[in-house]
């Protein structure tokens, strides 16, 4: 199973990843946490690129996310998923329609195209999406560079339009596609949104068991 999980920026990916790695770990399955872009040699470097504020076209920043998830895909992602494990994704090919497509204007159907190729055609069972005003995220994230010395903030740094453009981006995703997204609220505490997600999360992990 590849579970998702998307939102915007300072909404809590990470903390609320981590949690549920934890969750899954406790009851008994193979899990495995990933995040994008990273996870191999090559997305590591392409993280740096990518959120080192280097100028490069919004193109170009495309291929470069592409170019990492098509190696996390095929060297992580697909044998973590053939062994039998739960994968994690700290984002997947939705962020790049979200951030580059409805927030960089690049057509949506060229950026589709692009993750079809990148993926192999591999798209996540379920998603998590975290709500939040982007005002608040990009406080959360704000207040959190502010403890980090080397914090690399490119998207974060982004105006109020395009944040909005990207969350509305991530609803409409959701809307189109029920079946596969699960909303989440992401401004009460965090461990009222970990239990949240959990309360999703469950029940596809026990319908997997069943098939198996």
């Amino acid at each position: 199973m590849l579970i998702s999980i998307e939102g915007g920026e300072g909404v809590g990916k990470t903390t609320q990843a981590k949690l549920l790695e934890e969750k899954i770990r406790a009851h008994g399955r193979d899990v495995m946490l990933i995040r994008e872009p990273g996870g191999t040699p090559l997305g590591e470097h392409v993280r740096d690129l990518v959120k080192g504020g280097i100028g490069q076209s919004y193109r170009s920043e495309l291929l470069l996310f592409e170019a990492a998830r098509a190696e996390l895909v095929d060297t992580v992602v697909r044998p973590a998923l053939e062994r039998g494990a739960v994968v994690i994704s700290d984002r997947f090919a939705d962020s790049s329609l979200a951030y580059q497509g409805h927030g960089r204007a690049i057509p949506l159907k060229e950026v589709k195209r692009l993750n079809e190729f990148a993926t192999g055609g591999l798209s996540p069972d379920a998603t998590i999406l975290l709500n939040a005003p982007p005002s608040i995220g990009a406080a959360r994230a704000a207040e959190r560079d502010r403890h980090v010395s080397n914090a690399q903030t490119k998207f974060e740094d982004e105006p109020e339009d395009f944040q909005q453009r990207v969350s509305e981006g991530f609803r409409e995703m959701a809307s189109r596609e029920p079946g596969r997204w699960y909303e989440v609220d992401a401004t009460p505490p965090i461990d009222e949104v970990a239990d949240a997600i959990w309360g999703h999360v469950e029940g596809l992990l026990l319908e997997s068991l069943r098939r198996d």
